[in-house]
Formats: structure tokens, C-alpha cells, sequence
């Protein structure tokens, strides 16, 4: 399945995933600024995301712990979610998301 990650700059980069995968994993493996520093353990918000509008709804819906960690994101919007809390599926080929400006990878560094 093809998942598509839109940058900071707007520019688009797909990547190619398997159903079961997380969405942080694929990122990464993207070269997308997604940190995971909890390795998606959901106790850091450095995985965040913003999924196009359009695929929102079609996720499962964030527990009340990802809304937690979701608080304490830097550029929070309305459809944000944790990257490693999303887990894929052939229904969510060509899910669009887009990294937040605010992301970093401080591995890279």
C-alpha cells in the first residue's frame, strides 16, 4: 500500500508500507522528522501528525490516552494523531498526512 507524508515545505513523499505496520515505522523509514523518542509506547508526542481531513474518519478513533499526549503536541490541529498509534490496513492505502512544522528528529543531529 502506498502512504503519502507531506513535509513542512509541501513537498509530498510516498512510501511504500505493509498492512500491520504503524505509521511511525514508515515514516521513519521515509526519512520523515518523526522522533518517537517513547518508540511507541505512547508516553511522548514527538510522532505526531496531522491526517488529511478526508482519512480522518476513516481511523479508528484516538483513546483517551493518545488524546492525552496529544495536549502536550506543538501545533495541535483538529484531525493530529500519533503516528505510532496508527495501525495500518489495505483500507487505509493512500492515507495522506502531513508533519508538522514543529517536528524534529533530534536523532539526526
Amino acid at each position: 500500500m502506498k502512504i503519502r507524508f507531506t513535509t513542512a515545505q509541501g513537498k509530498t513523499v510516498e512510501a511504500d508500507a505493509e498492512s500491520g505496520a504503524d505509521l511511525l515505522t514508515v515514516a521513519q523509514g521515509a526519512g520523515m522528522p518523526l522522533e518517537g523518542t517513547c518508540e511507541g509506547q505512547m508516553a511522548c508526542s514527538t510522532c505526531h501528525v496531522v491526517v488529511d481531513p478526508d482519512w480522518f474518519a476513516k481511523l479508528p478513533e484516538a483513546s483517551e490516552e493518545e488524546e492525552d499526549m496529544l495536549d502536550l503536541a506543538a501545533g495541535v490541529q483538529r484531525t493530529s494523531r500519533l503516528a505510532c498509534q496508527i495501525m495500518l490496513d489495505d483500507t487505509l492505502d493512500g492515507l495522506t498526512v502531513a508533519i508538522p512544522a514543529e517536528s524534529h528528529d533530534m536523532r539526526r543531529f
